[in-house]
């Protein structure tokens, strides 16, 4: 694979997970949700101010890993785990470009209810949007797990078996924190929890670009 190939591909991945993690601006911007008890999808809720904001980001970060995946898939050397790993990443990113399409509607409270919708955190799964979001995150999962396996079986890419290892842990320790404690009474900082797992995930592919840009990923 030509280096300018790579590198593009590397700044590909690289610059779609650090638009996935849009969701910091939250920080600066008055979105007037609180972070502890709310769910990134509420920051793309129609009549959210700065919907736009973070719509668009999730789009441009959905085609970006698209067309990273339909590019490691062609220029890339093909082995089973690998491939796997970056038809994950091509489903992840057209499930992110579907989230920002299918927003949620509505984010029901206590004080103001949505018609025919339950309350509570999780009411925006009762929508399109929670398919897109699930497919999202298996995804992502799959391809995390596919790609360091791989790292591990081809005894290659030592970033992902030690720093990608770490964020694959973590992000499916915060997964299972979510679906949990969703089954349970309680206030259990499920939007921290959503937090940590979208920034690990972003991360991840932070240093999958590094691995890319870095090695030739040709398996031995």
């Amino acid at each position: 694979m030509k280096s300018w190939a790579r590198a593009a591909l590397a700044s590909a991945i690289a610059l779609g997970g650090i638009v996935y993690s849009s969701w910091v601006l939250e920080f600066v911007l008055p979105t007037g949700l609180n972070p502890t008890n709310s769910f990134l999808s509420e920051l793309e809720a129609l009549g959210r101010p700065y919907r736009g904001v973070f719509s668009w980001a999730d789009t441009l970060s959905g085609a970006l890993m698209v067309l990273a995946a339909i590019s490691g898939l062609l220029l890339l050397p093909r082995r089973a785990l690998t491939t796997v790993g970056w038809v994950a990443v091509g489903v992840f990113g057209g499930a992110t470009i579907a989230d920002s399409r299918f927003p949620v509607t509505c984010v029901p409270t206590p004080v103001s209810p949505c018609a025919g919708e339950p309350s509570g955190l999780f009411p925006q799964l009762h929508h399109i949007h929670a398919l897109t979001s699930t497919i999202a995150v298996v995804s992502i999962l799959v391809a995390m797990i596919a790609f360091t396996w791989a790292a591990f079986r081809y005894r290659r890419w030592p970033l992902l078996r030690t720093l990608g290892l770490a964020l694959l842990i973590v992000t499916a320790a915060t997964s299972a924190w979510m679906m949990i404690a969703d089954n349970l009474t309680g206030d259990y900082k499920l939007g921290i929890a959503q937090r940590i797992q979208v920034g690990g995930m972003s991360l991840w592919l932070v240093a999958l670009a590094v691995t890319v840009w870095r090695s030739p990923m040709r398996p031995e």
